[in-house]
């Protein structure tokens, strides 16, 4: 009944627009002060592997993030350098037009559980729970937004892309 009501209404639609525009603009702003400020995630990513999460007996608690961390984005973080700014940036941004707006809150709880997986909790429970209403709700989350016309334009041309592979297919 609640997912009905987030999904369809559109009062339920004008209370997410709220919701979105104020984490768009947290994901945003956060984006923008890296991107103009300068930004270098290798003091972060070195404190993450230095000091991980530990449980109540003392052991590691996400030993595979530390080894992704370790293995993947400390010998990469020029391309995390660019990825987490631009990343956060552009779900901001997504978030407040209502553009691809599932998309942008999808991204946006990937990099929310990246930076809890790293030990930060800071504002992060709130903007993965505000972030789930959103994904929640799917269309209805950006129809006060520019999804009204870039969803139906988008399934438009992957429907006409998966008829002429059809057609192909079939002229084999």
């Amino acid at each position: 009944m609640f997912n009905k009501f987030l999904r369809e209404n559109k009062i339920a639609a004008g209370i997410l627009t709220v919701i979105r525009l104020y984490l768009g603009y947290a994901w945003m702003t956060a984006g923008w002060g890296k991107i103009t400020g300068g930004f270098d995630a290798s003091g972060y990513l070195g404190n993450a592997v230095a000091n991980p999460v530990k449980g109540p007996d003392g052991n590691m608690v996400y030993s595979w993030y530390v080894s992704f961390l370790e293995g993947v984005a400390i010998p990469n973080v020029g391309l995390f350098n660019f990825l987490v700014p631009w990343g956060e940036f552009l779900v901001g941004l997504g978030l407040i037009l209502g553009c691809l707006t599932t998309a942008a809150a999808f991204f946006g709880l990937v990099m929310n559980f990246s930076f809890f997986l790293a030990g930060t909790v800071s504002h992060n429970p709130t903007d993965i729970f505000l972030g789930f209403i959103i994904l929640a709700a799917g269309m209805n989350a950006g129809y006060y937004g520019l999804d009204r016309w870039v969803i139906p334009y988008v399934r438009k041309l992957m429907n006409k892309d998966s008829k002429e592979v059809k057609i192909a297919s079939e002229n084999v």
